[in-house]
């Protein structure tokens, strides 16, 4: 059994996941174990490969990240969620409390 981190990338952007998996996979300690370009792949991608770290983009097609991690969560309270988002103002971040389970500003 490895001792490695497992992590989801999720984001809309093939070469912000490209970026964070070649930063990523230089650490010996992390192995990135799937990637998903909307909200509802993400959530599948996590059902099906249970990660330890999701890193979720906060504005997705189809879902968005906040909707995405609420059901993550939901469903794998284990797995942590990593939101990352261009946006600055702490109000975007306000849904996330009520929703997500463990979520921080």
């Amino acid at each position: 059994m490895s001792n490695r981190i497992t992590v989801l990338l999720a984001d809309d952007h093939a070469l912000v996941r490209k970026g964070f998996r070649r930063m990523l996979e230089d650490d010996a300690d992390i192995e990135v174990i799937g990637e998903a370009a909307n909200g509802p792949q993400a959530i599948a991608q996590a059902l099906a490969l249970k990660p330890n770290v999701v890193v979720m983009d906060l504005a997705m097609p189809e879902l968005d990240g906040i909707q995405a991690t609420a059901q993550i969560r939901k469903q794998l309270p284990d797995t942590s969620v990593l939101i990352l988002s261009m946006y600055a103002r702490r109000t975007t971040f306000a849904t996330l409390s009520p929703r997500a389970p463990k979520a921080t500003c």
